[in-house]
């Protein structure tokens, strides 16, 4: 698996790294085919504090591409909700690979 962490607006620090790659190790524990992964942090310059911390992530596995995003005032939490989209996402294309495979098994 190929992962990449970028930084708009910030700098990505060895713990926040740290961070992001033990949460995703929980999608790759789910699904192991995931070919690609970026991961983009991002601080915008809102007047407003609330949303401010944004999180956005493409993973490409075999034959798909899925994408989420998520926007918090702590990076940390929009991480979180990242990856529980991102792993309801990965649940969802497993299921549909596994009834796939099983449909094509009983037409042989």
């Amino acid at each position: 698996m190929n992962l990449t962490i970028s930084g708009h607006h910030l700098e990505v620090t060895p713990a926040l790294r740290n961070y992001v790659t033990s949460k995703l190790d929980r999608i790759t524990r789910h699904f192991d085919q995931v070919v690609d992964v970026r991961v983009l942090l991002t601080v915008e310059k809102l007047k407003e504090k609330e949303r401010r911390q944004r999180a956005e992530c493409k993973i490409h596995v075999k034959g798909n591409d899925m994408f989420a995003e998520s926007s918090h005032e702590d990076l940390y939490a929009a991480l979180d909700e990242l990856v529980d989209k991102l792993d309801r996402q990965v649940g969802k294309h497993k299921d549909r690979v596994k009834d796939h495979q099983c449909s094509v098994k009983r037409l042989m």
